[in-house]
C-alpha cells in the first residue's frame, strides 16, 4: 500500500476572507477516495486565514499571526471533521515545529504517532505550530513542511494542491504561450533561487517553494506531483487512475 502526503494551500482553502467550503468538500471527497487503496496524510495550510475569518488582525505582525493560528486551528479542524464524517473518516491533528523536525528523537515520536493513527484508519492532519513558533523556528511554509513529512514518514508520493496548476517553462501570467512541463527530472539552482511569487495574501511562498520541496524530495527519490487545488481532475486522474493528463510530476529519470 502506498503512503501519500497531500498538501493543500491557503489559497485553495479560503476565498474572500472565508473558508472555501465547496473546495474543501471536493478535497475531502478526493482524500476519502484516495484512502481506499492508500495510506494518506494531509498537510493543511489555512489556520491563520481561518482565524482571520473570526478576527481581523494584521497578520504581518508575528504575535497577531500566532493569535490567528491559535483561533483558526480549531475552526479549520472542526470543518474538516464535519466534512469527513459522512465518509466515516476520523481526523486527528498533528502540530509540529522546525525544532521537532531537526531532532531525531522528535521525528521518531512524530512517526510513531502518525503510524498509530494510520494503523487505526485515522487521517492525520498536519500543520506547523504557528501559535508557538518564532521567526527562528519556523519551517517557513507548508510546501517545505510537507516535503519534510513525506521524507520523515517514508511516503511514496507528495501531492501539492495549489492555485498553481503546474510548473511551466515560463510564467503563464506574463507569457501567453507558456507551456506546462509535465515531467521534471532535475531543478536547477537558478530556478530554486528565484524570488517567491505568492498569489494569495495568506500564502507564504509560490512556485519557488514548491520547487524547493520537490527538489528536496528528488534527492530522496520521492516523487512530487503538483496540480490545481481548484479543479481536482488532474490530481484525480494521476493519483486514482495512474493517468497523467495535467499537472507536473517531479521524478528521478527512470
Amino acid at each position: 500500500m502506498r503512503r501519500i502526503v497531500v498538501k493543500v494551500g491557503s489559497a485553495v482553502l479560503t476565498q474572500d476572507g472565508e473558508i472555501a467550503l465547496k473546495r474543501m468538500r471536493a478535497l475531502v471527497a478526493f482524500i476519502a477516495e484516495l484512502k481506499h487503496d492508500n495510506e494518506v496524510l494531509l498537510v493543511s495550510s489555512g489556520a491563520v486565514s481561518a482565524g482571520y475569518t473570526a478576527l481581523k488582525l494584521d497578520r504581518t505582525v508575528l504575535s497577531n499571526k500566532q493569535a490567528l493560528a491559535a483561533i483558526g486551528q480549531p475552526i479549520l479542524l472542526s470543518k474538516y471533521a464535519k466534512k469527513f464524517l459522512p465518509f466515516n473518516i476520523i481526523t486527528a491533528q498533528v502540530l509540529v515545529t522546525a525544532a521537532n523536525l531537526n531532532k531525531k528523537d522528535d521525528i521518531s515520536r512524530i512517526n510513531q504517532t502518525i503510524n498509530t493513527l494510520l494503523d487505526n484508519n485515522i487521517l492525520p492532519i498536519i500543520n506547523e505550530n504557528d501559535a508557538t513558533s518564532t521567526d527562528e523556528l519556523e519551517v517557513g511554509d507548508n510546501d517545505q513542511l510537507s516535503a519534510y513529512i513525506a521524507k520523515d514518514t517514508g511516503a511514496d508520493l507528495l501531492i501539492i494542491l495549489s492555485d498553481i496548476d503546474a510548473y511551466y517553462d515560463a510564467d503563464p501570467r506574463a507569457h501567453i504561450h507558456a507551456e506546462v512541463l509535465k515531467i521534471v527530472n532535475t531543478i536547477s539552482e537558478e530556478e530554486l533561487n528565484c524570488c517567491p511569487t505568492p498569489n494569495n495574501i495568506f500564502a507564504t511562498g509560490g512556485i519557488v517553494t514548491k520547487l524547493k520541496a520537490a527538489s528536496y524530495l528528488l534527492d530522496e527519490n520521492i516523487d512530487t506531483f503538483l496540480a490545481s487545488g481548484f479543479d481536482l481532475r488532474d490530481a484525480k486522474s494521476f493519483a486514482l487512475h495512474a493517468t497523467h493528463i495535467g499537472g507536473t510530476l517531479f521524478t528521478k529519470a527512470k
